[in-house]
């Protein structure tokens, strides 16, 4: 079996640093300010030059609009996605050729009690994945594992994250 290609960052030189950033525009303001608890909408957008807005609010839980996005559905979106695009270039380096990619991820967060604050417990990856007739099944599998390695999100958050990837060869 080829060697597997893992990128390696610790290379002794100092570390390439990305900057970002963000608008989150309060829009919930229904006359009254926080007037009250329940005197105000949680709705926001989140803006950044030369992107699509995202429409966000609270959980509904949270007297938030469920409509809209909530923190804790784009923290679980981050996760995915970053793990995603790491599989991607990793199965691309390894001549792992990726047809579809789906992922259904899940989290569990448990809210604060007064004593203890709310805080995520765990999130789980549940991507399903199609790869070419061609492409080496269990070398797929075992890049998830080095592409949660190397995720930018699931390395600052801390909690578990599990993968739990079903792939298969194309029919």
């Amino acid at each position: 079996m080829g060697k597997i290609f893992r990128p390696s960052f610790d290379t002794g030189v100092t570390m390439k640093e990305h900057h970002y950033a963000v608008t989150v525009n309060w829009i919930g303001n229904t006359g009254e300010g926080t007037a009250s608890y329940t005197a105000y909408q949680r709705d926001f957008n989140v803006e950044a030059p030369g992107k699509a807005p995202i429409l966000g609010s609270a959980d509904p839980a949270f007297r938030g609009n469920p409509e809209r996005w909530n923190p804790e559905d784009m923290l679980l979106a981050s996760i995915s996605a970053c793990h995603k695009l790491w599989y991607l270039h990793l199965c691309a380096v390894n001549n792992v050729n990726v047809l579809e990619y789906v992922d259904y991820p899940v989290g569990r967060m448990l809210e604060g009690d007064g004593q203890r604050k709310g805080h995520f417990k765990d999130a789980e990856l549940r991507p399903q994945v199609i790869i070419s007739s061609q492409s080496n099944l269990d070398l797929a599998r075992r890049l998830h594992d080095d592409a949660h390695h190397e995720c930018f999100i699931a390395n600052s958050v801390n909690f578990p994250i599990r993968c739990s990837a079903v792939i298969k060869h194309q029919d």
